[in-house]
Protein backbone atom coordinates (compact mmCIF):
# COMPACT_ATOMS: atom_id res chain seq x y z
CA UNK A 1 0.00 0.00 0.00
CA UNK A 2 3.16 2.20 0.72
CA UNK A 3 4.41 1.60 -2.32
CA UNK A 4 1.62 2.30 -4.90
CA UNK A 5 0.65 5.55 -2.59
CA UNK A 6 4.36 6.47 -3.48
CA UNK A 7 3.68 6.21 -7.23
CA UNK A 8 0.67 7.86 -7.01
CA UNK A 9 1.98 10.78 -5.02
CA UNK A 10 5.21 10.97 -7.95
CA UNK A 11 1.72 10.46 -10.53
CA UNK A 12 2.86 7.32 -12.06
CA UNK A 13 -0.64 6.53 -11.26
CA UNK A 14 -0.85 3.33 -14.16
CA UNK A 15 2.30 1.95 -12.24
CA UNK A 16 0.64 2.25 -8.67
CA UNK A 17 -2.74 0.30 -10.17
CA UNK A 18 0.37 -2.71 -11.62
CA UNK A 19 1.63 -2.80 -7.98
CA UNK A 20 -2.03 -2.98 -6.32
CA UNK A 21 -2.87 -5.68 -8.42
CA UNK A 22 0.25 -7.52 -8.06
CA UNK A 23 -0.46 -7.10 -4.07
CA UNK A 24 -4.05 -8.74 -4.41
CA UNK A 25 -2.43 -11.41 -6.53
CA UNK A 26 -0.21 -12.48 -3.74
CA UNK A 27 -2.52 -11.96 -0.91
CA UNK A 28 -6.18 -13.47 -2.27
CA UNK A 29 -8.30 -12.19 0.15
CA UNK A 30 -11.57 -10.31 0.72
CA UNK A 31 -9.57 -8.03 2.88
CA UNK A 32 -6.62 -7.31 0.39
CA UNK A 33 -9.53 -6.75 -2.36
CA UNK A 34 -11.69 -4.12 0.11
CA UNK A 35 -8.23 -2.16 0.03
CA UNK A 36 -7.59 -2.33 -2.98
CA UNK A 37 -10.83 -1.12 -4.33
CA UNK A 38 -11.07 1.47 -1.35
CA UNK A 39 -7.67 2.95 -3.00
CA UNK A 40 -8.81 3.12 -6.28
CA UNK A 41 -11.94 5.10 -5.59
CA UNK A 42 -10.74 7.47 -3.07
CA UNK A 43 -6.88 7.41 -3.80
CA UNK A 44 -6.63 7.08 -7.54
CA UNK A 45 -10.10 7.97 -8.41
CA UNK A 46 -10.81 5.54 -10.49
CA UNK A 47 -14.60 4.34 -10.23
CA UNK A 48 -14.23 1.73 -13.02
CA UNK A 49 -11.57 0.25 -11.36
CA UNK A 50 -13.15 -0.10 -8.14
CA UNK A 51 -16.23 -1.23 -10.09
CA UNK A 52 -13.72 -4.04 -11.35
CA UNK A 53 -12.32 -4.80 -8.42
CA UNK A 54 -15.51 -6.12 -6.22
CA UNK A 55 -16.72 -7.67 -8.93
CA UNK A 56 -13.52 -9.95 -9.02
CA UNK A 57 -14.06 -10.23 -5.39
CA UNK A 58 -17.33 -11.70 -5.89
CA UNK A 59 -15.99 -14.11 -8.69
CA UNK A 60 -12.52 -14.69 -8.10
CA UNK A 61 -12.32 -15.78 -4.44
CA UNK A 62 -12.73 -18.55 -2.55
CA UNK A 63 -16.59 -19.04 -1.12
CA UNK A 64 -15.76 -18.43 2.37
CA UNK A 65 -13.95 -15.33 1.32
CA UNK A 66 -16.31 -14.05 -1.19
CA UNK A 67 -19.77 -14.63 0.94
CA UNK A 68 -18.71 -12.36 3.75
CA UNK A 69 -21.65 -9.78 4.23
CA UNK A 70 -19.38 -7.17 4.21
CA UNK A 71 -17.85 -7.90 0.35
CA UNK A 72 -21.67 -7.29 -0.64
CA UNK A 73 -22.23 -4.29 1.56
CA UNK A 74 -19.30 -2.58 0.63
CA UNK A 75 -20.04 -3.42 -3.24
CA UNK A 76 -23.61 -2.17 -2.67
CA UNK A 77 -22.36 1.10 -0.63
CA UNK A 78 -19.90 2.06 -3.29
CA UNK A 79 -22.62 1.82 -6.05
CA UNK A 80 -24.95 3.61 -4.10
CA UNK A 81 -22.22 6.78 -3.40
CA UNK A 82 -21.96 6.66 -7.42
CA UNK A 83 -25.60 7.21 -8.21
CA UNK A 84 -25.93 3.66 -9.31
CA UNK A 85 -28.91 2.76 -7.15
CA UNK A 86 -30.05 0.26 -9.89
CA UNK A 87 -26.53 -1.15 -9.52
CA UNK A 88 -26.81 -1.48 -5.56
CA UNK A 89 -30.71 -2.60 -5.30
CA UNK A 90 -29.17 -5.85 -7.63
CA UNK A 91 -26.17 -6.49 -5.19
CA UNK A 92 -28.50 -6.13 -1.89
CA UNK A 93 -31.10 -8.55 -3.87
CA UNK A 94 -28.57 -11.16 -4.79
CA UNK A 95 -26.89 -10.91 -1.29
CA UNK A 96 -30.36 -11.57 -0.15
CA UNK A 97 -31.02 -14.70 -2.20
CA UNK A 98 -27.47 -15.90 -1.46
CA UNK A 99 -26.84 -15.54 2.38
CA UNK A 100 -30.78 -15.69 3.06
CA UNK A 101 -30.71 -12.42 4.73
CA UNK A 102 -33.25 -11.64 7.32
CA UNK A 103 -33.68 -15.86 7.53
CA UNK A 104 -32.41 -16.38 10.86
CA UNK A 105 -32.00 -19.53 11.64
CA UNK A 106 -31.32 -21.02 7.91
CA UNK A 107 -28.12 -22.21 6.64
CA UNK A 108 -27.34 -21.44 2.86
CA UNK A 109 -27.10 -24.80 1.22
CA UNK A 110 -23.51 -25.78 0.78
CA UNK A 111 -22.10 -23.50 3.52
CA UNK A 112 -20.35 -24.45 7.18
CA UNK A 113 -22.00 -22.89 9.99
CA UNK A 114 -21.73 -19.03 9.92
CA UNK A 115 -19.45 -17.37 13.00
CA UNK A 116 -21.66 -14.94 15.56
CA UNK A 117 -19.17 -12.21 14.24
CA UNK A 118 -20.56 -12.66 10.20
CA UNK A 119 -23.58 -13.47 11.31
CA UNK A 120 -23.66 -9.83 12.87
CA UNK A 121 -22.54 -8.66 9.64
CA UNK A 122 -25.44 -9.98 8.00
CA UNK A 123 -27.65 -8.71 9.85
CA UNK A 124 -26.33 -5.32 9.47
CA UNK A 125 -26.50 -5.92 5.63
CA UNK A 126 -30.22 -6.46 5.66
CA UNK A 127 -30.79 -3.54 8.00
CA UNK A 128 -28.70 -1.53 5.54
CA UNK A 129 -30.84 -2.98 2.65
CA UNK A 130 -34.40 -2.31 4.05
CA UNK A 131 -32.96 0.96 4.47
CA UNK A 132 -31.82 1.85 1.01
CA UNK A 133 -35.56 0.12 -0.10
CA UNK A 134 -36.86 3.08 2.17
CA UNK A 135 -34.45 5.55 1.08
CA UNK A 136 -34.78 4.38 -2.76
CA UNK A 137 -36.76 2.03 -3.80
CA UNK A 138 -40.37 1.42 -5.15
CA UNK A 139 -43.34 -0.29 -3.18
CA UNK A 140 -43.06 -3.55 -4.88
CA UNK A 141 -39.15 -3.57 -3.25
CA UNK A 142 -40.40 -2.79 0.24
CA UNK A 143 -42.83 -5.76 -0.31
CA UNK A 144 -40.44 -8.29 -1.68
CA UNK A 145 -38.55 -7.66 1.73
CA UNK A 146 -41.29 -8.04 4.06
CA UNK A 147 -42.78 -11.04 1.79
CA UNK A 148 -39.09 -12.73 2.01
CA UNK A 149 -38.96 -12.17 5.75
CA UNK A 150 -42.67 -13.57 5.86
CA UNK A 151 -41.63 -16.40 3.84
CA UNK A 152 -38.81 -17.38 6.19
CA UNK A 153 -41.29 -17.15 9.04
CA UNK A 154 -43.65 -20.04 7.38
CA UNK A 155 -40.04 -22.00 6.66
CA UNK A 156 -39.22 -22.36 10.19
CA UNK A 157 -42.97 -23.12 11.01
CA UNK A 158 -43.60 -25.90 8.60
CA UNK A 159 -39.96 -27.30 9.54
CA UNK A 160 -40.62 -27.67 12.65
CA UNK A 161 -44.13 -29.50 12.31
CA UNK A 162 -44.74 -30.59 8.06
CA UNK A 163 -48.20 -31.80 9.29
CA UNK A 164 -49.11 -27.63 10.53
CA UNK A 165 -51.45 -27.44 7.85
CA UNK A 166 -52.56 -24.16 9.26
CA UNK A 167 -49.22 -23.10 8.30
CA UNK A 168 -48.93 -24.36 4.97
CA UNK A 169 -52.34 -23.06 4.61
CA UNK A 170 -51.21 -19.33 5.26
CA UNK A 171 -47.60 -19.88 3.91
CA UNK A 172 -49.66 -20.39 0.15
CA UNK A 173 -51.66 -17.87 0.88
CA UNK A 174 -49.41 -15.27 1.55
CA UNK A 175 -47.66 -16.43 -1.79
CA UNK A 176 -51.36 -16.05 -3.99
CA UNK A 177 -51.83 -12.39 -2.51
CA UNK A 178 -47.76 -11.56 -3.66
CA UNK A 179 -49.25 -12.86 -7.25
CA UNK A 180 -52.15 -10.96 -7.36
CA UNK A 181 -50.55 -7.59 -6.29
CA UNK A 182 -48.54 -7.88 -9.72
CA UNK A 183 -45.73 -10.45 -8.91
CA UNK A 184 -45.66 -13.58 -11.52
CA UNK A 185 -45.37 -16.01 -8.64
CA UNK A 186 -46.97 -19.34 -9.50
CA UNK A 187 -43.95 -21.06 -9.58
CA UNK A 188 -43.46 -20.16 -5.90
CA UNK A 189 -47.21 -21.07 -4.86
CA UNK A 190 -47.37 -24.17 -6.76
CA UNK A 191 -43.85 -25.01 -4.80
CA UNK A 192 -45.42 -24.51 -1.78
CA UNK A 193 -48.58 -26.31 -2.50
CA UNK A 194 -46.64 -29.28 -4.09
CA UNK A 195 -44.50 -29.31 -0.69
CA UNK A 196 -47.82 -29.52 1.41
CA UNK A 197 -49.34 -32.33 -0.18
CA UNK A 198 -46.87 -34.30 0.22
CA UNK A 199 -46.99 -34.39 3.89
CA UNK A 200 -49.27 -37.43 4.18
CA UNK A 201 -50.93 -37.64 7.58
CA UNK A 202 -48.86 -40.65 8.82
CA UNK A 203 -51.91 -42.44 10.46
CA UNK A 204 -55.34 -43.59 9.00
CA UNK A 205 -57.51 -43.19 11.82
CA UNK A 206 -56.91 -39.64 12.39
CA UNK A 207 -59.76 -38.00 10.04
CA UNK A 208 -60.06 -34.41 11.50
CA UNK A 209 -56.19 -34.67 10.71
CA UNK A 210 -56.88 -36.25 6.99
CA UNK A 211 -59.79 -32.74 6.45
CA UNK A 212 -57.54 -30.43 6.97
CA UNK A 213 -54.80 -31.91 4.69
CA UNK A 214 -57.70 -32.51 2.11
CA UNK A 215 -57.68 -28.58 1.67
CA UNK A 216 -55.15 -28.41 0.88
CA UNK A 217 -56.13 -29.97 -2.45
CA UNK A 218 -59.22 -28.54 -2.49
CA UNK A 219 -57.04 -25.18 -2.41
CA UNK A 220 -54.47 -25.92 -4.58
CA UNK A 221 -57.25 -26.77 -7.36
CA UNK A 222 -59.10 -23.69 -6.62
CA UNK A 223 -56.05 -21.71 -7.19
CA UNK A 224 -54.95 -23.74 -10.74
CA UNK A 225 -58.83 -22.79 -11.85
CA UNK A 226 -59.61 -19.72 -10.13
CA UNK A 227 -56.38 -17.93 -10.71
CA UNK A 228 -54.26 -19.56 -13.24
CA UNK A 229 -57.55 -20.67 -14.87
CA UNK A 230 -55.97 -24.48 -16.02
CA UNK A 231 -59.13 -26.54 -15.37
CA UNK A 232 -56.49 -29.31 -17.13
CA UNK A 233 -54.32 -28.95 -14.36
CA UNK A 234 -57.08 -28.70 -11.60
CA UNK A 235 -58.66 -31.61 -12.80
CA UNK A 236 -55.52 -33.77 -12.16
CA UNK A 237 -55.13 -32.14 -8.76
CA UNK A 238 -58.30 -33.67 -7.81
CA UNK A 239 -57.97 -37.19 -9.72
CA UNK A 240 -54.88 -37.32 -7.76
CA UNK A 241 -56.55 -36.80 -4.11
CA UNK A 242 -58.93 -39.25 -4.64
CA UNK A 243 -56.53 -41.82 -5.60
CA UNK A 244 -54.66 -41.15 -2.07
CA UNK A 245 -57.58 -41.12 0.14
CA UNK A 246 -58.21 -44.26 2.53
CA UNK A 247 -61.73 -45.14 0.79
CA UNK A 248 -62.18 -48.12 2.99
CA UNK A 249 -61.85 -46.20 6.46
CA UNK A 250 -63.46 -42.59 5.21
CA UNK A 251 -63.87 -40.89 1.99
CA UNK A 252 -64.84 -36.98 1.57
CA UNK A 253 -67.84 -35.74 -0.33
CA UNK A 254 -66.43 -32.55 -0.81
CA UNK A 255 -63.69 -33.59 -3.03
CA UNK A 256 -65.69 -35.63 -4.98
CA UNK A 257 -68.47 -33.21 -5.79
CA UNK A 258 -66.06 -30.50 -6.77
CA UNK A 259 -64.03 -32.84 -8.83
CA UNK A 260 -67.70 -33.32 -10.60
CA UNK A 261 -68.49 -29.77 -10.79
CA UNK A 262 -64.88 -29.11 -12.64
CA UNK A 263 -65.91 -31.46 -15.26
CA UNK A 264 -69.45 -30.08 -16.21
CA UNK A 265 -67.40 -26.34 -15.80
CA UNK A 266 -65.08 -28.36 -18.18
CA UNK A 267 -68.28 -29.41 -20.18
CA UNK A 268 -67.50 -32.59 -19.65
CA UNK A 269 -71.03 -34.57 -18.39
CA UNK A 270 -69.34 -37.75 -19.26
CA UNK A 271 -66.79 -37.85 -17.24
CA UNK A 272 -68.76 -36.20 -14.37
CA UNK A 273 -71.67 -38.63 -14.32
CA UNK A 274 -68.49 -41.60 -14.05
CA UNK A 275 -67.08 -39.79 -11.10
CA UNK A 276 -70.01 -39.40 -8.98
CA UNK A 277 -71.31 -42.81 -10.27
CA UNK A 278 -68.29 -44.22 -8.51
CA UNK A 279 -68.69 -41.84 -5.57
CA UNK A 280 -71.63 -43.57 -4.74
CA UNK A 281 -69.93 -46.67 -4.98
CA UNK A 282 -67.15 -45.62 -2.63
CA UNK A 283 -68.07 -42.79 -0.62
CA UNK A 284 -72.07 -43.37 -0.71
CA UNK A 285 -73.00 -40.31 1.52
CA UNK A 286 -76.32 -38.35 1.36
CA UNK A 287 -74.60 -35.64 -0.21
CA UNK A 288 -72.64 -37.61 -3.09
CA UNK A 289 -76.82 -38.33 -3.78
CA UNK A 290 -78.74 -35.17 -3.69
CA UNK A 291 -76.25 -33.51 -6.01
CA UNK A 292 -75.87 -36.06 -8.57
CA UNK A 293 -80.04 -35.81 -8.25
CA UNK A 294 -79.62 -31.80 -8.45
CA UNK A 295 -77.63 -32.64 -11.27
CA UNK A 296 -79.64 -34.64 -13.68
CA UNK A 297 -82.82 -32.68 -12.70
CA UNK A 298 -81.46 -29.98 -13.71
CA UNK A 299 -80.69 -31.55 -17.00
CA UNK A 300 -84.40 -32.69 -16.92
CA UNK A 301 -83.12 -36.49 -16.88
CA UNK A 302 -86.23 -37.69 -14.93
CA UNK A 303 -85.36 -41.43 -15.94
CA UNK A 304 -82.02 -40.91 -14.21
CA UNK A 305 -82.97 -39.22 -11.12
CA UNK A 306 -85.66 -42.00 -10.53
CA UNK A 307 -82.78 -44.58 -10.67
CA UNK A 308 -80.64 -42.29 -8.76
CA UNK A 309 -83.40 -42.05 -5.80
CA UNK A 310 -84.00 -46.08 -5.93
CA UNK A 311 -80.06 -46.48 -5.38
CA UNK A 312 -80.70 -43.44 -2.56
CA UNK A 313 -83.37 -45.47 -0.50
CA UNK A 314 -81.63 -49.02 -1.19
CA UNK A 315 -78.89 -47.39 1.03
CA UNK A 316 -80.86 -45.40 3.35
CA UNK A 317 -84.15 -46.51 3.87
CA UNK A 318 -84.97 -44.49 7.20
CA UNK A 319 -83.71 -41.26 5.35
CA UNK A 320 -87.42 -39.28 5.65
CA UNK A 321 -86.21 -36.40 3.50
CA UNK A 322 -85.30 -38.89 0.35
CA UNK A 323 -88.89 -40.57 0.55
CA UNK A 324 -90.11 -36.90 0.27
CA UNK A 325 -87.98 -35.03 -1.81
CA UNK A 326 -88.52 -38.24 -4.55
CA UNK A 327 -92.31 -38.32 -4.07
CA UNK A 328 -91.92 -34.44 -4.52
CA UNK A 329 -90.57 -35.19 -8.39
CA UNK A 330 -92.93 -37.61 -8.95
CA UNK A 331 -95.04 -34.54 -8.23
CA UNK A 332 -93.62 -32.09 -10.10
CA UNK A 333 -94.26 -34.44 -13.01
CA UNK A 334 -97.81 -34.45 -12.64
CA UNK A 335 -97.40 -38.56 -11.69
CA UNK A 336 -99.98 -38.24 -8.73
CA UNK A 337 -100.15 -42.16 -8.23
CA UNK A 338 -96.54 -42.54 -8.25
CA UNK A 339 -96.17 -39.75 -5.74
CA UNK A 340 -98.88 -41.62 -3.79
CA UNK A 341 -96.98 -45.05 -4.11
CA UNK A 342 -94.41 -43.71 -2.82
CA UNK A 343 -95.39 -41.75 0.05
CA UNK A 344 -97.22 -45.49 0.97
CA UNK A 345 -93.85 -47.47 0.64
CA UNK A 346 -92.27 -44.87 3.21
CA UNK A 347 -94.67 -44.57 5.83
CA UNK A 348 -94.32 -49.04 5.58
CA UNK A 349 -90.91 -49.04 6.50
CA UNK A 350 -90.45 -50.14 10.09
CA UNK A 351 -87.60 -46.99 11.37
CA UNK A 352 -87.62 -43.58 10.19
CA UNK A 353 -85.27 -40.95 11.18
CA UNK A 354 -88.26 -38.37 10.71
CA UNK A 355 -91.69 -39.87 10.33
CA UNK A 356 -93.66 -36.54 11.92
CA UNK A 357 -92.25 -34.93 8.78
CA UNK A 358 -93.27 -37.48 6.56
CA UNK A 359 -96.36 -38.08 7.28
CA UNK A 360 -97.26 -34.66 7.31
CA UNK A 361 -95.83 -34.39 3.84
CA UNK A 362 -98.40 -36.90 2.87
CA UNK A 363 -101.25 -35.50 4.63
CA UNK A 364 -100.48 -32.61 2.99
CA UNK A 365 -100.24 -33.84 -0.26
CA UNK A 366 -103.59 -35.23 0.08
CA UNK A 367 -105.13 -32.03 0.81
CA UNK A 368 -103.59 -30.49 -2.45
CA UNK A 369 -105.10 -33.13 -4.28
CA UNK A 370 -108.53 -32.47 -2.94
CA UNK A 371 -109.00 -35.99 -0.92
CA UNK A 372 -110.70 -35.57 2.13
CA UNK A 373 -111.28 -39.68 2.47
CA UNK A 374 -107.64 -40.27 2.10
CA UNK A 375 -106.93 -37.61 4.53
CA UNK A 376 -109.02 -39.07 7.15
CA UNK A 377 -107.61 -42.71 6.40
CA UNK A 378 -103.82 -40.95 7.47
CA UNK A 379 -104.78 -39.56 9.93
CA UNK A 380 -106.78 -42.55 11.60
CA UNK A 381 -104.12 -44.30 10.75
CA UNK A 382 -101.30 -42.15 12.25
CA UNK A 383 -103.97 -42.15 15.55
CA UNK A 384 -102.95 -45.85 15.66
CA UNK A 385 -99.27 -45.45 15.48
CA UNK A 386 -99.26 -42.33 18.10
CA UNK A 387 -102.19 -40.30 20.27
CA UNK A 388 -99.97 -37.00 19.92
CA UNK A 389 -102.01 -33.94 21.05
CA UNK A 390 -100.83 -32.20 17.66
CA UNK A 391 -101.98 -35.04 15.99
CA UNK A 392 -105.31 -34.71 16.93
CA UNK A 393 -105.33 -31.10 16.36
CA UNK A 394 -105.01 -31.37 12.98
CA UNK A 395 -107.15 -33.53 12.45
CA UNK A 396 -109.80 -31.75 14.05
CA UNK A 397 -108.71 -28.06 12.47
CA UNK A 398 -108.75 -30.22 8.89
CA UNK A 399 -112.27 -31.50 9.31
CA UNK A 400 -113.32 -27.74 9.71
CA UNK A 401 -111.93 -27.09 6.22
CA UNK A 402 -113.37 -27.26 2.90
CA UNK A 403 -112.09 -30.56 2.21
CA UNK A 404 -113.23 -31.82 5.50
CA UNK A 405 -116.82 -32.74 6.77
CA UNK A 406 -117.76 -29.50 8.46
CA UNK A 407 -117.32 -27.88 11.77
CA UNK A 408 -120.06 -30.80 13.25
CA UNK A 409 -117.21 -33.41 12.40
CA UNK A 410 -114.67 -31.21 13.73
CA UNK A 411 -116.05 -30.92 16.93
CA UNK A 412 -116.62 -34.23 17.55
CA UNK A 413 -112.87 -35.28 16.72
CA UNK A 414 -111.61 -32.75 19.57
CA UNK A 415 -114.50 -34.27 22.18
CA UNK A 416 -112.85 -37.89 21.04
CA UNK A 417 -109.29 -36.27 21.50
CA UNK A 418 -110.68 -34.86 24.76
CA UNK A 419 -112.13 -38.40 26.22
CA UNK A 420 -108.81 -40.24 24.86
CA UNK A 421 -106.16 -38.22 27.25
CA UNK A 422 -108.53 -37.38 29.78
CA UNK A 423 -108.76 -41.27 30.13
CA UNK A 424 -105.40 -41.58 29.65
CA UNK A 425 -104.30 -38.72 32.37
CA UNK A 426 -102.62 -36.08 29.99
CA UNK A 427 -103.17 -33.23 31.60
CA UNK A 428 -100.74 -31.13 29.87
CA UNK A 429 -101.67 -32.38 26.68
CA UNK A 430 -105.82 -31.86 27.37
CA UNK A 431 -104.99 -27.77 28.12
CA UNK A 432 -103.38 -28.17 24.66
CA UNK A 433 -106.30 -29.48 22.95
CA UNK A 434 -108.53 -27.27 24.90
CA UNK A 435 -106.86 -24.14 23.99
CA UNK A 436 -107.06 -25.26 20.53
CA UNK A 437 -110.50 -26.00 20.27
CA UNK A 438 -111.26 -22.12 22.23
CA UNK A 439 -109.77 -21.02 19.34
CA UNK A 440 -111.65 -22.54 16.49
CA UNK A 441 -114.85 -22.18 18.46
CA UNK A 442 -113.92 -18.05 18.50
CA UNK A 443 -112.89 -18.62 14.33
CA UNK A 444 -116.52 -20.76 13.15
CA UNK A 445 -118.27 -21.72 16.04
CA UNK A 446 -120.88 -19.17 18.69
CA UNK A 447 -121.06 -18.21 22.19
CA UNK A 448 -122.86 -21.29 22.68
CA UNK A 449 -120.52 -23.10 21.64
CA UNK A 450 -117.73 -21.14 23.18
CA UNK A 451 -119.49 -21.24 26.43
CA UNK A 452 -119.02 -24.88 26.20
CA UNK A 453 -115.48 -24.93 26.04
CA UNK A 454 -114.85 -22.63 28.58
CA UNK A 455 -116.28 -24.39 30.84
CA UNK A 456 -114.40 -27.71 30.40
CA UNK A 457 -111.04 -25.22 31.11
CA UNK A 458 -109.02 -26.35 34.02
CA UNK A 459 -107.87 -24.26 37.08
CA UNK A 460 -104.46 -24.16 37.83
CA UNK A 461 -103.32 -24.92 41.49
CA UNK A 462 -99.74 -24.87 42.94
CA UNK A 463 -99.01 -28.27 44.79
CA UNK A 464 -96.17 -29.81 46.88
CA UNK A 465 -94.40 -33.25 45.96
CA UNK A 466 -91.13 -34.63 47.43
CA UNK A 467 -88.29 -35.06 45.38
CA UNK A 468 -86.28 -38.01 44.89
CA UNK A 469 -83.02 -39.20 43.47
CA UNK A 470 -82.14 -42.47 41.16
CA UNK A 471 -82.83 -44.34 44.24
CA UNK A 472 -85.24 -42.99 45.84
CA UNK A 473 -83.68 -41.25 48.93
CA UNK A 474 -86.05 -37.91 49.96
CA UNK A 475 -84.06 -34.42 48.20
CA UNK A 476 -86.79 -32.18 49.61
CA UNK A 477 -90.10 -30.90 48.73
CA UNK A 478 -90.57 -28.99 45.71
CA UNK A 479 -93.90 -26.69 44.50
CA UNK A 480 -95.28 -27.45 41.22
CA UNK A 481 -98.40 -26.49 39.03
CA UNK A 482 -100.97 -29.16 38.77
CA UNK A 483 -104.80 -28.63 36.88
CA UNK A 484 -108.12 -29.40 37.73
CA UNK A 485 -110.96 -30.26 35.33
CA UNK A 486 -114.43 -29.32 36.34
CA UNK A 487 -115.15 -32.19 35.08
CA UNK A 488 -112.78 -34.49 37.23
CA UNK A 489 -113.36 -37.35 39.68
CA UNK A 490 -114.89 -36.50 42.79
CA UNK A 491 -111.07 -37.17 44.69
CA UNK A 492 -110.09 -33.78 43.07
CA UNK A 493 -113.42 -32.15 43.62
CA UNK A 494 -113.29 -32.78 47.28
CA UNK A 495 -109.17 -31.99 47.46
CA UNK A 496 -110.02 -28.81 45.69
CA UNK A 497 -112.80 -27.54 48.15
CA UNK A 498 -110.41 -28.12 51.09
CA UNK A 499 -108.46 -25.66 49.48
CA UNK A 500 -111.06 -23.01 48.60
CA UNK A 501 -112.23 -23.29 51.82
CA UNK A 502 -108.32 -22.61 53.83
CA UNK A 503 -108.49 -19.91 51.24
CA UNK A 504 -111.21 -18.20 52.17
CA UNK A 505 -110.71 -18.94 55.60
CA UNK A 506 -107.04 -17.27 55.20
CA UNK A 507 -109.00 -14.09 53.87
CA UNK A 508 -111.10 -13.86 56.79
CA UNK A 509 -108.44 -14.00 59.06
CA UNK A 510 -106.33 -11.07 57.37
CA UNK A 511 -110.20 -9.03 57.20
CA UNK A 512 -110.38 -9.82 61.16
CA UNK A 513 -107.29 -8.66 61.88
CA UNK A 514 -107.29 -5.47 59.78
CA UNK A 515 -110.35 -4.32 61.97
CA UNK A 516 -108.90 -5.07 65.36
CA UNK A 517 -106.07 -2.99 64.35
CA UNK A 518 -108.20 -0.08 63.34
CA UNK A 519 -109.73 -0.25 66.38
CA UNK A 520 -106.91 0.26 68.26
CA UNK A 521 -105.89 2.95 67.02
CA UNK A 522 -109.06 5.08 66.95
CA UNK A 523 -108.83 3.95 70.84
CA UNK A 524 -105.42 5.71 70.99
CA UNK A 525 -106.85 8.95 69.43
CA UNK A 526 -109.47 9.17 72.21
Amino acid sequence: MSYARFEGRCGHWDQAKEIMKRYANAYPSSKSFMRFAKWAEYEAKDVDLARTVYESALVELEPEESRQARVFGRFAAFEERQGEYERACVIYKHATKLLHLGQEGTQPPGEEEVSKWEQEKRNELYKAYISFEKKRGDKAGIEDIVITSQRAEYEKRVNADPQDYDAWFEYAKMEEENEIEGVDNASKVREVYERAIANVPPSMEEKQLWKRYIYLWIYYALYEELQQHDLDRASKIYDACIDLIPHSKFSFSKIWINAAKLHIRRKDLVSARKLLGKAIGLCGKERIFTEYIALELALGEVDRCRALYTNYLKQMPHNCRAWSKYADLEKSVGETERCRAIFELAVSQSALDMPEMLWKNYIDFEIEEGEGDNVRALFERLLEKTGHVKVWISFAQFEGTEVGKGVATARDTFQRAHDQMKEAGLKEERVLLLDAWRVFEKAKGDAESLAKVDAMLPRRVKRKRMRTDENGAELGWEEYFDYHFPDDGDSNAGNLKILEMAAKWKQAQQAQDSSSSSEDESDDED
